[in-house]
């Protein structure tokens, strides 16, 4: 999945909803690798409810949004 939205050069909007999908810490930091190389994304809605992502799992996300420099609309759901 993360490799085929890096290749999307000039996707805009993305939503995902991969709750309870045992996503852990290494998961988050992969997709917010992937999310960072989405250069031209102006939307992005996010839903990782039920996770396991963790404190380091959040950081790697944001870390790769906010290379998002075109990102307008941002809805993440962690609960």
């Amino acid at each position: 999945m993360g490799e085929g939205i890096a290749k999307c050069v000039t996707l805009t909007s993305v939503n995902l909803d991969l709750s309870q999908n045992w996503i852990v810490e290494s998961g988050a930091k992969y997709l917010g690798e992937r999310i960072a190389k989405c250069a031209t994304l102006t939307s992005l809605n996010l839903n990782l409810s039920y996770n396991s992502i963790g404190d380091n799992g959040a950081k790697y996300l944001e870390e790769g949004i906010a290379k998002c420099v075109t990102l307008t609309s941002l809805n993440i759901d962690l609960w």
